[in-house]
């Protein structure tokens, strides 16, 4: 019997990935988060500003003198999502 593979969502309130042990949302939990809101952008940016908030909460309170930085934060939690275009180019592309 084949145990399925294991969904790529955070243990709180580490915000360690449940699969991976990475930082979450990791490079898989990114790409699914992505194929689930390919369609509403929006609503996967709110999602992932709900879940920095969650997670500011539960890591500086783990860690209140030494908590992560806030640009930290959004780089991991939203910055990833954001669509930017490079200067000069038109097209649009979705940051790493």
């Amino acid at each position: 019997m084949v145990t399925p593979p294991r969904p790529h969502l955070p243990i709180h309130p580490l915000w360690l990935c449940r699969a991976c042990a990475a930082p979450w949302p990791c490079a898989t939990a990114r790409l699914t988060l992505l194929r689930e809101y390919a369609h509403d952008r929006v609503a996967l940016l709110v999602h992932l500003g709900g879940q920095l908030h969650d997670a500011a909460d539960d890591l500086y309170r783990l860690n209140p003198h030494d908590g992560p930085e806030p640009r930290h934060l959004f780089d991991r939690f939203l910055g990833w999502a954001l669509i930017r275009r490079a200067a000069g180019d038109d097209r649009t592309r979705i940051s790493p």
